[in-house]
């Protein structure tokens, strides 16, 4: 019961960022007076609908998204009656841009000729797609704001939590150990007596009020000797350690491994003690927050750039048996299913713990869907906009050399490029469900 309580609400919360996100185009598409004959969330048969005005809202069965419908997303062909609109090109893309443009105007009537959504400004056309993905970026600054200032995020304190009692470098790893051989070496940490619970309050004269000070000044220092003040227990201390120095993994401004091409960690020399810090929950001021939520953007761009290479190692997964990347992308069948281990294991924490890992779930899934409808090409948002913002380029370009109005971009023409686009997001799709079903994203092994 549990597992199928985690799966329901991360669904009722996708179904709202779904459904929030339509409101963001809905909203000021009705401010600017066009006309929007459906508001629905997901795609194919209509499970159920009410008519409310001149907008009909409501539930189709399968729930990868949702829409509003505007009338004259696309504008007639030059010269042409948009209230006359026929099917008269030869050639399979051209009739696919003339049937484009007579669904796009079929539910025009008599006064509605200034109600479409080609005759808008382009600010207000701007205005309109772009409304989708703030929306969804506003869930998610909601969401991490809260969780950020109210809850906390973990962070690693320079209070020592462990210090290892020697290095094995027999192993690739050249790993650290509490439980040691006369043949290996003492750790640097264990030889210059620090111990567990001892506060590093600087290094070789520097403060280090945080764990990246403390990891920072030993890793840049090498095999050189080093002077560390600690607090152990009120006491005050010096200690001199000499650190060693070994292949260890590169870090980026986020606190995560760097990668190569292949996926294999970047390592580099550096000074290696013996320890690790104390991770602790802080909870954050107001003031870091904009800090945090552009690290999460920048996050989440690169998240959507790597979804094309890591959809490679998906494949292996689903059709080879290959181990399935945590990090990899996931379906919202795979989320669910995350979502529903989360819920139902007890060693994952508390309710408190489960729901913020729900929370964040969800606004991390809301960025997703900020940056993946930013990018430029149709069907998605971006490429609206994208071809909002060439119009009024082209207008204003004209407008200042002062020639005729160049009128309006045929988005139409872009249209194969997004079938190209929507075919490609179905065949990913299916990919990541199929996958998800047999070679699942395990949280706990």
């Amino acid at each position: 019961m549990t597992y199928l309580l985690g799966v329901l609400l991360v669904a009722v919360g996708i179904g709202l960022s779904i459904g929030l996100h339509e409101i963001g185009h809905l909203v000021p598409a009705k401010k600017f007076g066009l006309r929007v004959p459906q508001y629905m969330i997901g795609f194919g048969p209509t499970l159920w609908s009410r008519r409310f005005g001149e907008t009909e809202y409501g539930v189709k069965a399968i729930p990868l998204g949702g829409y509003i419908r505007m009338i004259g997303m696309f504008p007639p062909r030059p010269g042409q009656d948009p209230m006359m609109m026929r099917s008269s090109s030869t050639g399979r893309f051209n009739q696919l841009m003339d049937e484009a443009r007579k669904a796009s105007l079929e539910e025009m009537r008599p006064g509605d000729e200034n109600r479409v959504f080609y005759r808008l400004s382009t600010p207000k056309k701007v205005a309109i797609m772009m409304g989708g993905p703030l929306m969804n970026l506003l869930i998610a600054v909601i969401i991490f704001t809260g969780i950020f200032t109210l809850h906390g995020i973990s962070t690693t304190t320079p209070q020592l939590a462990s210090v290892s009692e020697c290095v094995d470098f027999t192993t690739a790893a050249q790993s650290t150990k509490t439980e040691c051989t006369p043949d290996m070496q003492d750790s640097p940490a264990h030889a210059a007596g620090l111990l567990p619970g001892d506060t590093i309050r600087s290094i070789n004269g520097t403060p280090t009020r945080t764990w990246d000070d403390v990891r920072a000044a030993i890793r840049t220092n090498l095999d050189k000797p080093m002077r560390l003040v600690v607090d152990r227990d009120g006491q005050v201390l010096t200690k001199t350690a000499e650190p060693i120095v070994l292949d260890l993994p590169v870090y980026d401004d986020s606190g995560r491994v760097v990668e190569d091409a292949d996926g294999n960690a970047v390592t580099e020399k550096a000074g290696f003690l013996g320890t690790t810090g104390t991770q602790v929950l802080q909870r954050q001021p107001v003031t870091a927050v904009p800090a945090l939520l552009g690290d999460q953007v920048k996050q989440t761009v690169v998240a959507v750039a790597q979804i094309p290479s890591k959809l490679v190692g998906v494949y292996h997964a689903a059709f080879s048996g290959a181990e399935r990347d945590a990090e990899s992308p996931m379906s919202v069948v795979g989320v669910g299913r995350v979502a529903g281990e989360v819920v139902s294991a007890e060693e994952l924490g508390g309710v408190t713990d489960k729901a913020i890992f729900l929370l964040g779930l969800i606004g991390s899934l809301n960025y997703m869907l900020f940056v993946f409808n930013m990018i430029p090409l149709l069907p998605l948002d971006g490429g609206h906009v994208a071809g909002a913002l060439w119009e009024g380029l082209k207008r204003t370009w004209a407008r200042l050399r002062g020639l005729p109005d160049p009128g309006h971009v045929d988005v139409a023409k872009a249209l194969p490029v997004a079938y190209a686009v929507a075919s490609a997001f179905i065949v990913m799709t299916v990919l990541l469900v199929y996958a998800d079903l047999v070679n699942p994203v395990r949280l706990l092994g």
